[in-house]
């Protein structure tokens, strides 16, 4: 099982409110909508909670500002996804998706990257 973990940082002229808002009541329900041609086994959205919770915290390592939230999505393998995007549907809704992502994501500010867990308590 491998994951696609990607911390989201939303576009200027949203606020954490109708980012957070159009990310699960709109963009949530897309990713559910193409989960079987994608081989989505599990997606989760961490949303932030307001900035002044995490001031202290940040301050006390040098941290940079936080994300807006995370979202990390599970699959069987890179292989199986590679494989899967051969087909016309799942790269129509990958397409999809990022067509999506461009109203409420700045993607030149949210890396992400492809990792694989390691257990370390639970």
């Amino acid at each position: 099982m491998i994951k696609l973990t990607f911390a989201l940082t939303r576009l200027p002229h949203l606020s954490r409110a109708e980012f957070q808002d159009y990310w699960l009541n709109t963009h949530g329900p897309l990713v559910a909508s193409v989960q079987a041609p994608l081989g989505i086994r599990r997606y989760v959205q961490t949303h932030s909670l307001p900035t002044e919770l995490s001031e202290a915290l940040r301050a006390s390592r040098g941290a940079p500002a936080e994300y807006d939230g995370v979202a990390e999505l599970w699959y069987d393998s890179l292989e199986d996804l590679a494989r899967r995007l051969e087909d016309p549907a799942a790269r129509e809704a990958g397409r999809l998706l990022l067509e999506d992502e461009r109203r409420f994501i700045d993607h030149a500010r949210s890396p992400l990257w492809w990792g694989q867990e390691q257990v370390i308590v639970g």
